[in-house]
């Protein structure tokens, strides 16, 4: 059996579709619906079952019944604006604490989300080498939440059992529900389809032209790609960067955009939100050579051609990954 937590989520839901595409459905779903649309995610996916994420914990602390083979947790709370530390600290670091101490114990593939957003501004760069955790300061509390699991897997020797994933700029189809923490792709679509008009944020760094600040922007179909390498390929473990390996501006991303529509690119530069100046990341982007050298053989599609994908595929006929 597969556990998927955050089975409804972005990520969470795209891989249970590429376990569906390799022909698995032994998969129970973890997660916590409430009013949210994710639950459009799930319609046209194969599962066996779904747990709320509380009677899960729950049924760990118990010893679950029945028969758990791996457990990719992709479920967090993933608001880069979330303010109440408490709940970060107890959904997003003592949940996947528990999560993977059970499944050392009882011998089942382990597999979680970190975050790019625990490398901070990126003062330290964004090597995923686990010798620099230390130095990493993250700038808002979700990030902190994330690297601070990673410090427990350091401190703890866990990396030998268990595969953890910083994700950079994820973008694509299912991501709808995520409401402001949408990819701007998905957000400014709409926008520039009807009035032909892209906003994005002024620079508040000297250092970037506005729409210059950079971003490693990777497309949801390479990551699972990679996610489902790893999970074949099961001695790889340890902390990997999840992106393409090549920063790309915001300009670049409403370039492609209008190029995808076939409409001439009008960008117009906004004032970005006062709670945002203080925690925005001007540039990432992430080494991939750790992850190459493990022997991932997967090679990210252009920026161009995955927003081409998104948009022809998925937001111009509104379709998920279903």
């Amino acid at each position: 059996m597969i556990v998927v937590t955050g089975g409804a989520g972005f990520i969470g839901s795209a891989f249970v579709w590429k376990l569906n595409q390799q022909g698995l459905d032994n998969i129970i779903i973890v997660d916590e619906l409430s009013d949210s649309e994710k639950w459009k995610n799930l319609v046209g996916l194969k599962y066996a079952d779904y747990i709320h994420k509380d009677d899960f914990i729950q049924l760990i602390s118990e010893d679950m019944s029945f028969n758990v083979d791996a457990i990719i947790h992709m479920g967090a709370c993933s608001a880069t604006t979330e303010t109440d530390g408490d709940y970060l600290m107890e959904n997003n670091y003592k949940y996947t604490q528990i999560l993977a101490d059970w499944a050392i114990e009882n011998d089942a593939y382990f597999m979680y989300a970190s975050s790019a957003a625990t490398y901070g501004d990126g003062e330290n760069g964004f090597e995923d080498d686990v010798s620099f955790l230390d130095k990493l300061k993250p700038i808002n509390r979700y990030g902190y939440s994330k690297h601070l699991f990673d410090l427990y897997a350091e401190r703890n020797q866990l990396w030998d059992n268990v595969v953890g994933l910083k994700f950079f700029n994820v973008f694509g189809p299912n991501e709808h529900h995520k409401e402001s923490m949408r990819s701007v792709m998905c957000k400014a679509y709409p926008q520039v389809l009807k009035e032909g008009e892209m906003h994005l944020f002024k620079s508040y760094n000297k250092a970037y032209k506005d729409g210059e600040q950079k971003r490693d922007f990777i497309y949801i179909k390479d990551v699972i790609n990679i996610m489902w390498w790893l999970f074949e390929n099961r001695k790889v473990t340890g902390l990997y960067n999840v992106g393409t390996g090549g920063a790309k501006s915001w300009n670049d991303v409403a370039n492609a955009m209008f190029k995808a529509i076939n409409k001439p690119s009008v960008i117009t530069y906004i004032d970005m939100p006062e709670q945002l100046r203080g925690q925005y990341q001007y540039f990432t982007e992430a080494p991939m050579s750790k992850l190459t050298s493990a022997g991932c053989p997967v090679v990210c599609q252009s920026l161009e051609a995955s927003i081409s994908d998104y948009i022809h595929g998925y937001l111009s006929t509104d379709t998920l990954l279903t």
